[in-house]
């Protein structure tokens, strides 16, 4: 079953004042198209393979990244074993230059073996790389990390951040999925995972609907762009993203932030604590909760509070560090009962 690609909303001349007061608040994808041609990375990269990677070795470290072998019969694809008790890659950690070494060995393969070098912070092992290619968008509190490989398949994931996503070299089709497609898209294991977040089971190569039937609805509400050496795209907090790299050479640029408040913990923390604490609870007593947290959670904080005065709305009024603190230790100390 083909995707329908549904348009993206493209922007241009958007400065950061816009995109954090505008863009990043709508909570919806954007497209940049040459937000970042002007990044000698950039550059580099469109004098070919070589040119990229001769500019990249003048920031390395040589200090070993995490990378990811996987054979060519998985086709790109880093995913499960067939019982989803292992993965069909090796993962370890080797020198960018052994990845540069690797690439460009196997850029005319038919069927070669695919590598990603993942996650790699720029500041760490490439330092002075955010000094000359510059986030338009984003200050230099915002670490860039690097995504480099071949036609790899990323599965369809999401992250507790907000993305800016930027492609350096190669080609990127980005299909995109809101939080409330989760339903549809046949979630894998928490626990074990290929990457760190759990991902979709469905191949969008060949998806079996058979097997996963509401994946035909997910696909009703996808989102599909390839993006171009330059462009850039933001993904908002949460949304799905299954990515997949198109040349034998590619390179993402991207930057997570998050808005949590210091202090108060993280929202996935919170969000495994509730699936241990409220799932094995009786149905009608999951339906109270769930209502206790539309209420004071996702509702209006001042319509859950307008009845009481300020100095008496403790945790659900206003909190300082100091508050936020306390309640943290509180917490602390009745899960570690």
């Amino acid at each position: 079953m083909a995707i329908v690609e549904m348009t993206f909303v493209e922007r241009v001349g958007v400065d950061a004042d816009r995109f954090h007061g505008e863009i990043v608040p709508a909570g919806q994808p954007v497209v940049f198209r040459g937000l970042v041609a002007s990044w000698p990375a950039v550059a580099a990269a469109r004098q070919g393979d070589e040119a990229l990677f001769a500019y990249l070795a003048r920031f390395d470290r040589q200090e070993p990244v995490g990378t990811l072998i996987a054979p060519p019969e998985a086709g790109g694809r880093f995913f499960y074993s067939d019982d989803l008790s292992g993965f069909n890659f090796q993962g370890g950690r080797a020198r960018l230059s052994k990845s540069f070494d690797f690439l460009l060995a196997n850029r005319e393969a038919e069927r070669p073996a695919t590598l990603a070098a993942q996650s790699i912070p720029a500041d760490t092992h490439l330092p002075g790389f955010s000094a000359e290619n510059v986030s338009p968008l984003l200050g230099p509190e915002v670490e860039p990390l690097l995504w480099l490989g071949n036609q790899v398949i990323v599965a369809a994931h999401q992250d507790p951040y907000e993305n800016l996503a930027c492609v350096v070299a190669g080609r990127r089709r980005f299909t995109l999925f809101p939080p409330e497609a989760v339903a549809d898209l046949y979630i894998g294991p928490f626990e074990k995972t290929p990457g760190g977040p759990p991902i979709s089971l469905v191949s969008f190569d060949d998806p079996d609907l058979e097997k996963h039937p509401r994946f035909a609805k997910a696909l009703e509400v996808a989102q599909v762009v390839e993006l171009e050496p330059g462009d850039a795209l933001y993904i908002p907090y949460l949304w799905w993203h299954h990515v997949r790299s198109l040349a034998p050479v590619n390179l993402l640029t991207n930057y997570w932030w998050s808005s949590e408040p210091a202090g108060r913990g993280q929202a996935m923390d919170a969000f495994l604590h509730a699936v241990l604490a409220l799932r094995a609870l009786p149905a009608h007593q999951r339906a109270a909760w769930k209502t206790a947290f539309d209420h004071y959670v996702f509702g209006d904080p001042e319509a859950a509070t307008a009845h009481l005065p300020e100095s008496v709305r403790g945790m659900l009024g206003e909190l300082g560090e100091e508050d936020a603190r306390r309640i943290r230790q509180v917490l602390g100390r009745k899960l570690n009962g």
